[in-house]
């Protein structure tokens, strides 16, 4: 089950919205618990187990740091507790990826190969893993204090708005809203509209690029022409950010309904003027996490020289690639854009200031779309091919599109962009920043976003393509 399911929009989000709003107060937690179970558990009730113990575990755990009057000792249960996210996290999703590797090395040597069973992977442990070291770090940093009960606390980490596909959710930033927060009429309709929102930028633009995408990524790439190659990253490209930050408003506004407040996770990326710019507006909280936990714990930009501070930046989006997929591509595709951060602080980001507005952002969001590229393809050898039709210019006039493909287009490209114009600002601040809306609003809104998902829904039951891209993660 995923939001832009049928199962979800018309059965499951309905009921539970109904009961949630009429059931007392002292029983909200328990229902988001047991409807985040079920929702976990319709698409991956072999691993709901495995999720369950290991949570309760580590609950116990980290009461044990927070008590602890020993620095040795919170440190010792510290240590226990990131192993075991780590250990969980690296055997479901890169077991595969070392087994696999280590045999093509024996092969090559002529040494027998490691007998080997595929490991399955969780939906969400990526997302699952980050959000438990927040608890771990943030209780040992004495930053919050830790959740008195274990079910506030299975809460937290399975919560079925964010839990597959985010926002990472920083412990925290939303301890006291699972004790304690407000449930008004406000927050329900602006949760509706926002969820509305992200469903109509993952059906009704997201779903017509990947199938634009995949008739070009899915075929026989030797045959690509120029004209289609570009056609088919441009599609990618928008496909992959109207998709997660569809998936992120649509968290969010569910959140909302229910009276949290879950952090923003895009910025109108495309519209930033550097690679640097571009990760403090894509994927925020994946880049919140990376620096708090992982950077600064390195050296940050505290470090003796900078050539050690270019190697913290490198480690951190290898890292990050990684964290993405058990691939060498998405190491690579970490390399790239880690290399390129390397080169702002190089000299890359006074050129393109001097360039001006519209070559840097053009330059980014070129260097962006080379970097999907490496994202989308795993074979790097398939990555080589493609970037040569890209440029190779040969018949360059015959693409193929699918009918929708060019309005749609046109809509990514504006919605993308808008931004970048103030009069773009203020439309964004209205729709995405106002808490507080006047009555003829709340009666414009309700009818517009009724109307998207009506739209919605429309889409997802005559097309029947609906491509969740979230396996991986």
């Amino acid at each position: 089950m995923v939001f832009s399911s049928i199962i979800f929009l018309l059965y499951f989000l309905p009921l539970f919205l109904l009961v949630y709003h009429f059931i007392d107060r002292k029983y909200k937690n328990y229902l988001i618990l047991f409807a985040s179970i079920f929702f976990y558990a319709w698409g991956a009730p072999k691993f709901l187990f495995i999720i369950i113990g290991t949570t309760v575990l580590d609950f116990y755990i980290v009461n044990e740091i927070y008590k602890s009057s020993s620095e040795k000792r919170k440190k010792l249960f510290l240590s226990i507790s990131v192993a075991i996210k780590i250990g969980l996290l690296a055997y479901f999703k890169y077991a595969n990826f070392f087994v696999e590797n280590l045999n093509s090395v024996m092969h090559s040597v002529g040494i027998s190969q490691v007998e080997w069973t595929s490991v399955a992977l969780p939906i969400g442990i990526s997302f699952y893993t980050f959000q438990t070291i927040t608890y771990s770090i943030d209780v040992y940093r004495k930053i919050h204090p830790p959740l008195e009960k274990v079910s506030d606390y299975l809460l937290y980490i399975m919560s079925f708005p964010q839990m597959i596909a985010g926002p990472i959710v920083r412990f925290n930033s939303i301890a006291s809203q699972i004790t304690n927060r407000r449930d008004h009429v406000d927050d329900r309709l602006i949760g509706f509209y926002r969820f509305s929102i992200g469903l109509a930028k993952k059906v009704l633009i997201a779903n017509v690029m990947a199938e634009q995408a995949d008739l070009v990524f899915n075929n026989e790439l030797s045959g690509v022409s120029t004209s289609t190659a570009w056609i088919g990253i441009l599609a990618y490209t928008f496909q992959i950010y109207f998709d997660f930050s569809g998936y992120s408003d649509m968290a969010i506004g569910l959140g909302k309904m229910m009276g949290f407040t879950f952090p923003e996770n895009f910025d109108s990326p495309y519209i930033s003027r550097s690679i640097s710019e571009f990760w403090r507006r894509w994927h925020m909280t994946l880049g919140t996490f990376m620096k708090d936990y992982l950077y600064i714990p390195l050296g940050g930009n505290k470090v003796s020289s900078k050539y050690r501070l270019y190697l913290n930046l490198w480690i951190v989006f290898l890292i990050s690639g990684l964290w993405h997929g058990a691939s060498w591509n998405f190491i690579l595709w970490g390399a790239y854009h880690g290399l390129f951060l390397i080169l702002d602080r190089l000299f890359l980001i006074k050129l393109l200031n001097k360039a001006g507005r519209i070559a840097s952002t053009l330059f980014t969001f070129f260097i962006v779309m080379m970097g999907w590229v490496i994202f989308r393809l795993e074979s790097i050898d398939s990555i080589g091919i493609y970037l040569n039709h890209l440029f190779s210019f040969q018949n360059n006039l015959e693409f193929e599109t699918i009918p929708a493909f060019k309005l749609i287009l046109v809509l990514a490209l504006i919605f993308s962009f808008i931004t970048a114009f103030n009069f773009g600002k203020k439309l964004s601040q209205f729709f995405f920043e106002s808490n507080i809306y006047k009555s003829h609003q709340h009666i414009l809104f309700t009818i517009a976003s009724v109307i998207l998902y009506v739209l919605c829904i429309s889409s997802i039951t005559s097309s029947g393509f609906n491509p969740f891209i979230y396996f991986r993660f």
